[in-house]
């Protein structure tokens, strides 16, 4: 499924989202297809088990060049905890996964820990 800029942005200002998508740019040692579970959910990330899970520090500055103009969405990436660009073009979203409601964070954060919480950072990288 793919959504325009204004689409994805606003799933994921109320969802973490699993995406699949293929880089831009080719990176020696690493394959072309991407997955990650991101969000944009601020209640999620500056919650207390977010700034904590996630070392989420809100963005001090906008990135250093216009991402809309390059087809980019700008996402916070859980598992590499930290900010990442999404190309529009490649993009496909895999499931989704609640979280604007205090009930629907409780599951969440349920599932982080008991799957996502045991994955060491290169499990979590290789995805």
């Amino acid at each position: 499924m793919r959504l325009s800029r204004a689409g994805l942005q606003a799933l994921l200002s109320q969802n973490a989202v699993e995406l699949g998508f293929t880089r831009r740019h080719k990176k020696q040692g690493w394959p072309m297809g991407r997955r990650m579970l991101c969000t944009l959910d601020r209640n999620l990330l500056l919650s207390l088990p977010g700034r904590t899970a996630f070392n989420f520090r809100p963005p001090v500055h906008p990135p250093p060049y216009p991402a809309d103009a390059y087809g980019l969405v700008c996402v916070f990436d859980i598992f590499w905890q930290d900010w990442r660009m999404i190309p529009l073009e490649t993009m496909n979203i895999i499931s989704v996964i609640p979280t604007h409601t205090k009930k629907h964070q409780e599951a969440f954060w349920a599932y982080f820990v008991e799957f996502l919480g045991k994955l060491s950072s290169a499990q979590k990288k290789s995805l």
